[in-house]
This record gives structure tokens, C-alpha cells and sequence, in this order.
């Protein structure tokens, strides 16, 4: 999953970025409201964490501008202050929940998940395709009764293949949408997590999932016998 978080302390959006990762999310990070509705509409994200205090724009009017444009991506707004007419002014320009600092990481976890859960239809929290199914709000991902034990990395990896089931999948796809990173010709890091989890996949008895398409990427195909 993808978030963008909007906040112009550092600490604060540093703590928040490094905390979602470890979790195993993607994570933007605006500093500011114009960076913020220009991140919104470059990319999709499944939440966005907004600071309601922001230079350029403040929260209340980039949720306002994201809810006339039609998006409908949750939004978490973050303010340190309580005031009911904050809450108030916050909720009726388009945020779905607020959470006021400071606040414990474990509850923003707990609303993140509460608002990706409620973020609509559009967006499947179950992933299925032959023998693996992946849960992503729980992350936990399976491969017929076995359950992997996953990286974060290679649970967002094994995500994306899921999302784009019997497509070729470029490493410069993977490199910006896995790791936030632009095309560099002497990493490796990709064929690296790939190698892991293809050997989870084995090791579960379901080899070959995963394809390399030769110069291009990789494609997550069925075999016959697992279509069978």
C-alpha cells in the first residue's frame, strides 16, 4: 500500500515515513500543501496522513481541492490542536478521521487501517491469483497453506506482481513503485529480492511463479499444473 504523508516538521514526517516502512508500506512525503496536491495528482495512494498546519496550503484546503476533484482517497488529518472547531472545519472540508499530537505510532497504525478498510470498493484488500492469496491490510501472504514468512520489502514486491497478475513487470516499474527509487543500471537490488522470495515460494512447494522475461523484468504466470 501507498501513502503520502504531508508534514513540514521533519522530525515529525522522518519518524512517520521511517515507522510506515518498517511496516511494509510505500511512503511520499510532501512538506508542504502545493507539493502535496501535486504528489495527490501524479499518483495513487491508498491514505494520506495531512498536517492541517502547512505553508503554501494549509490540510483544510488541499482537502478541499482533493473532494471537489472527485478523489476519494482517505484522508488522516494531523493537528496539534483539539479544538472541536478544528475538528469540525477539518471533517467538513473532506478528512474521514483525525488524530490529534502528540499521538502514539501504534494509533495512527490503527486509524490507517480503519481508513484503508472503509476507503471504498475500488481498492481490493485481498489479493488472490491461483495458490497465493496476500491480505494487505494484515500483511500476510500465503501460498496455498503455507503462510510466508516475508520481508516488508519483498511483501510489497510480491504485492505488486499480484496487482499486475501475467504482466510484464519492468525493473524500472518495481524500482520506482517498491522502492521509491529512480533507475540505477548497476543495482541489483531487485533480482536480489526477487531471488528471496521466488526461494519462499519454493520452498513452499510453488516454483516458478515468478518468470524473468530476459532484458525487460519479470511476470507472475501460472504453470499448468497450478492453474489445474
Amino acid at each position: 500500500m501507498r501513502i503520502l504523508v504531508v508534514e513540514d516538521d521533519r522530525k515529525v514526517a522522518g519518524f512517520i515515513e521511517m515507522g510506515l516502512r518498517e511496516e511494509g508500506y510505500a511512503v511520499d512525503v510532501a512538506k508542504d500543501g502545493e507539493e502535496a496536491t501535486v504528489f495527490a495528482h501524479i499518483n495513487d495512494y491508498d491514505a494520506i496522513l495531512l498536517d492541517l498546519m502547512l505553508p503554501k496550503k494549509n490540510g483544510l484546503q488541499v482537502a478541499s481541492e482533493l473532494r471537489r476533484e472527485g478523489r476519494s482517497t482517505p484522508i488522516l488529518m494531523l493537528t496539534a490542536r483539539d479544538a472541536s472547531e478544528d475538528v469540525v472545519r477539518g471533517l467538513d472540508a473532506g478528512a474521514d478521521d483525525y488524530l490529534t499530537k502528540p499521538f502514539k505510532f501504534d494509533e495512527l497504525l490503527a486509524r490507517l487501517r480503519a481508513l484503508v478498510r472503509r476507503g471504498g470498493a475500488a481498492r481490493l484488500d485481498r489479493l488472490t491469483f491461483g495458490p497465493l492469496e496476500l491480505d494487505r491490510l494484515k500483511h500476510k501472504a500465503w501460498a496455498g497453506e503455507v503462510l510466508l514468512d516475508l520481508t516488508p520489502r519483498e511483501f510489497q514486491l510480491l504485492e505488486h506482481f499480484m496487482l499486475h497478475p501475467e504482466d510484464v513487470v519492468r525493473r524500472t516499474e518495481l524500482l520506482e513503485k517498491v522502492w521509491d527509487m529512480h533507475f540505477d543500471p548497476e543495482s541489483n537490488v531487485v533480482d536480489v529480492h526477487v531471488g528471496n522470495l521466488r526461494r519462499k515460494l519454493r520452498e513452499a512447494n510453488f516454483d516458478g511463479l515468478i518468470q524473468t522475461v530476459r532484458g525487460v523484468g519479470f511476470c507472475l504466470k501460472l504453470s499448468d499444473s497450478d492453474k489445474a
